[in-house]
């Protein structure tokens, strides 16, 4: 599989958000993710506004839905989402239901593991019950509440490797990546590559980071596309 770049709009703002995404498309970036906070600020509206803009572009909605998940992917597939996320700590039914609208509405599902006692069978649980790609994920408070403690934040690098090997799907990772860290994704078999916080936006002010974002995205991008085909369930 190609590598695809993603980037995460966790904007409040749709104007910012709207002029970010047209920046980061100049400069090779291949999706645009509606990021929780847009979604929380703008809703459905947010979600019509990039698709209004960007017709030909796929759009992620971050749900992080754990319930009601029909309704929640049917929402926003008719808004203009080609992707929705649902989280593996909710109920089987809520993952099913998120899958099965997912197939309604011709959108794809993506799983998040985000808080798993077990990430790797939080990945495999969501492959299983119909997942179109996995999120591998070390969620913002956690990062920040560990760091406080002076301790070593987890990285999703940590068990990134076991999570592509358990599964035979893509995958992403997520959750307080360096640059040089969202950059190696692919070469440990993960070939979607998210860049948003604190990467592209200021992860405390929610707002589009300062200096030529759009040079420094093209060069990222420029780095990411040429590891050419990256083979899933690459085991190390």
């Amino acid at each position: 599989m190609k590598p695809i770049v993603q980037i995460s709009l966790d904007l409040t703002n749709i104007d910012e958000a709207l002029e970010t995404a047209a920046m980061a498309l100049r400069a090779g970036v291949d999706w645009l993710e509606a990021g929780t906070p847009l979604i929380l600020a703008e809703g459905l509206h947010g979600v019509k506004k990039l698709r209004e803009a960007f017709p030909n572009v796929p759009i992620v909605a971050d749900l992080k839905t754990m319930d009601g998940g029909y309704l929640e992917a049917e929402m926003m597939a008719k808004a203009g989402a080609t992707h929705v996320v649902v989280m593996a700590r909710a109920h089987e039914a809520t993952i099913r239901c998120v899958v099965q609208a997912g197939r309604d509405y011709g959108i794809s599902v993506m799983g998040d593991n985000m808080i798993c006692s077990d990430m790797v069978a939080g990945a495999k649980r969501l492959e299983e019950f119909g997942c179109d790609y996995i999120i591998h994920h070390i969620g913002y408070d956690e990062r920040r509440a560990i760091a406080a403690r002076g301790q070593r934040m987890p990285s999703p690098l940590d068990l990134l490797r076991e999570v592509v090997g358990a599964v035979n799907i893509p995958v992403q990772a997520v959750g307080g990546l360096s640059l040089e860290q969202a950059i190696q994704c692919p070469a440990y078999g993960a070939p979607l590559v998210v860049l948003g916080a604190p990467l592209t936006i200021d992860a405390d002010a929610f707002k589009t980071a300062d200096g030529n974002l759009e040079a420094s995205l093209r060069l990222i991008c420029e780095r990411i596309h040429a590891y050419g085909d990256v083979p899933l369930n690459q085991r190390s």
